[in-house]
């Protein structure tokens, strides 16, 4: 995890790289035993993989949003990360979707021997990170590091993963991070921030350390004193982002919203289009839940437990004796939706949610978390004003 006292953000502290900054940067790295995970164009979409190289980023690539839509397009300026949210998040490879917890096996004379699966040697170094992945990561630190339930497993990929962030010049249709405070700047967290500047000056990036260790990486790349031209255009371009947000949440304590609303009738709305198929959970940064299954070959003397991921849509993940508790899909939105805006603050003491929009693009039938929002809060606002209108 990143270290707890970072350096001074002062404008001595920063520094400008070109590309050859940023192939350094992986070169760097990759020399440091880190395995680089970054974006890179595959399957028509922008996801995150393995780089071998700086070469491998989406160059000249962006991404065209809406809700249930996706699409890569060419850009014309060569930007490198001018593209939002992709299918993946961070979880994918910090809590992965499934991980073997042990093995057994039986040997002829009746034995058996169960082996608890070792951790994972990896040590990630996680470039272009979106300022609301970070929040997303550090979500996911207090929720698998921190309290009752300690996750050894995440806590052992986690430790030592390099985070470099890159601010957001380019929010798509379907983010919404200024409502939930989580970009589009970056907020502390991060070994090294990075922001992208493509202008009649050239290709370059902002670059600041966040961490002693981010600091001396940047002292080993090759880069020059930060200029105001290009400290003022990578300003204004964050700035100018916050401004062109595809979605807002409504003006509202989103915590009070999800408490008073648990008898609204729009969740019958919502109910009628809802596939209940979990992929807003999967594409997730932020939701954790899992199950375990057990697995064995066909001689018996071979069993694996391993755990997955899972979605409280799925009937079984509230199933008792007596049968599914959340039998219907209104209460099955109404539980994630209820429980990501409002009663993780209870558990963990912050939203659930970021605002990166994914659970929007990634629903098959566009039911967007936002205009539920928004829905919520009015029929709220219709049902006081009905109410007061009755007491006079």
């Amino acid at each position: 995890m990143a270290a707890a006292t970072a350096p001074p953000d002062t404008e001595e502290s920063r520094c400008v790289l070109d590309r050859e900054g940023i192939d350094a940067l992986v070169r760097e790295l990759r020399a440091d035993g880190h395995t680089v995970v970054g974006p890179t164009v595959r399957d028509s979409a922008v996801v995150l993989d393995e780089l071998a190289g700086a070469e491998e980023l989406p160059w000249g690539w962006g991404v065209e949003l809406e809700a249930g839509h996706y699409r890569i397009v060419r850009r014309t300026d060569g930007a490198g990360f001018a593209h939002s949210a992709g299918p993946q998040s961070w979880k994918n490879f910090l809590h992965p979707e499934r991980v073997r917890q042990w093995t057994a096996d039986r040997a002829p004379d009746g034995t058996m021997t169960v082996r608890k699966e070792p951790p994972s040697p990896v040590s990630f170094a996680f470039l272009g990170v979106r300022p609301c992945d970070l929040s997303a990561v550090r979500i996911q630190d207090r929720v698998m590091t921190g309290g009752r339930h300690r996750d050894d497993a995440y806590r052992e990929r986690r430790t030592g993963a390099f985070l470099i962030v890159v601010e957001c010049t380019e929010p798509g249709a379907t983010c919404f991070c200024v409502s939930m405070d989580t970009g589009p700047a970056a907020h502390p967290g991060y070994d090294l921030a990075l922001t992208e500047v493509v202008d009649e000056a050239g290709h370059r990036f902002l670059a600041r350390a966040g961490t002693p260790e981010g600091a001396e990486l940047l002292r080993r790349l090759p880069h020059r004193p930060a200029d105001e031209a290009t400290s003022g255009a990578a300003r204004r371009s964050v700035e100018d982002a916050a401004g062109r947000m595809g979605r807002t949440m409504p003006p509202a304590s989103l915590r009070e919203l999800m408490a008073g609303s648990l008898d609204a009738a729009r969740w019958d709305d919502v109910a009628a289009r809802c596939l209940t198929c979990g992929n807003c959970t999967m594409a997730c940064p932020t939701c954790f839940c899992t199950t375990t299954e057990d697995v064995t070959d066909l001689t018996g003397d071979h069993a694996e437990r391993w755990r997955r991921w899972e979605s409280c849509y799925d009937l079984d993940f509230s199933h008792l004796p007596g049968g599914s508790v959340r039998a219907s899909p209104r209460s099955r939105y109404r539980q994630w939706l209820t429980h990501k805006l409002g009663t993780w603050w209870d558990q963990f003491g912050s939203s659930g949610c970021v605002g990166c929009g994914r659970c929007i693009v990634w629903c098959p039938v566009g039911i967007d978390i936002t205009e539920e929002a928004h829905a919520l809060h009015q029929e709220g606002l219709r049902r006081q004003d009905g109410r007061e209108d009755g007491a006079r």
